[in-house]
C-alpha cells in the first residue's frame, strides 16, 4: 500500500530541501501543492511557481497549483495589517494555506499533508507545527532540522532557483523595502 502525502509548497528551494526528507521517512508519493494567494505581486508569484515547476520536473513529482486568490487571503489577514513581520498576519496567513491545503489533500483522497514552511530559518517551527495540529492529517515535520535549510540552499544553486528576498505578501515585501538603505550617491 502507497504512502501518499500532499506537500505545502512556498517556493522551489523550500521545496527542494523537503522532499528527499519525506522520501527518506518512508513516503513513496508525494505531491507538491503550491498554494500562496499571500505572495504578492503577481510577478513574484509566478516567478516562485515557475521554480517549483522546475524542481516538479527534476524529481519527477506531481505538482497540483491551488487558485491564486489574493482577496481571499486579504480577507483571512483583514484587521492584522499593521502587526509586525512574524506576528499574529503570520499566524494566521499559515493557518489560511493549511486549510486550503487539508481540503485539497481531502479533494485528492490524500490523508496526510505537511507543509515546507518549517524550513525557513525565520519562522518558527513551533508555531507552524501548533497551527497544523488543528488537521488529523497533519503530519509534524520541522524541515529545518538535520540541515535542512543548508541542503535547500544547495539544490537551489546547483539547479539555478528563483530564491526570493522576503517571506511573500505585501507586508513583508514592504518590511524588506524599509530595511534596505538608501544606495548611496555616487
Amino acid at each position: 500500500m502507497s504512502k501518499r502525502i500532499l506537500l505545502h509548497v512556498c517556493c522551489g528551494p523550500c521545496a527542494a530541501g523537503c522532499w528527499e526528507t519525506l522520501a527518506r521517512a518512508g513516503w513513496d508519493e508525494i505531491v507538491l501543492f503550491y498554494s500562496n494567494a499571500n505572495i504578492a505581486p503577481r510577478a513574484e508569484y509566478e516567478n516562485r511557481l515557475e521554480a517549483l515547476r522546475v524542481v516538479a520536473d527534476r524529481t519527477g513529482l506531481p505538482l497540483l497549483v491551488d487558485a491564486y486568490e489574493p482577496e481571499a487571503w486579504e480577507a483571512a489577514c483583514a484587521g492584522l495589517e499593521q502587526e509586525p513581520e512574524g506576528g499574529a498576519r503570520c499566524d494566521r496567513c499559515v493557518q489560511f494555506r493549511l486549510a486550503r491545503t487539508a481540503a485539497r489533500a481531502a479533494a485528492e483522497g490524500i490523508e496526510a499533508f505537511t507543509t515546507t514552511l518549517t524550513i525557513s530559518p525565520h519562522k518558527s517551527s513551533a508555531r507552524i507545527l501548533a497551527a497544523g495540529a488543528a488537521w488529523s492529517g497533519f503530519q509534524p515535520c520541522n524541515f529545518k532540522k538535520g540541515g535542512g535549510f543548508a541542503r535547500a540552499m544547495r539544490l537551489a544553486r546547483a539547479w539555478s532557483l528563483y530564491r526570493q528576498r522576503y517571506c511573500g505578501c505585501r507586508f513583508s515585501l514592504m518590511s524588506v523595502a524599509r530595511s534596505v538603505p538608501d544606495s548611496p550617491a555616487d
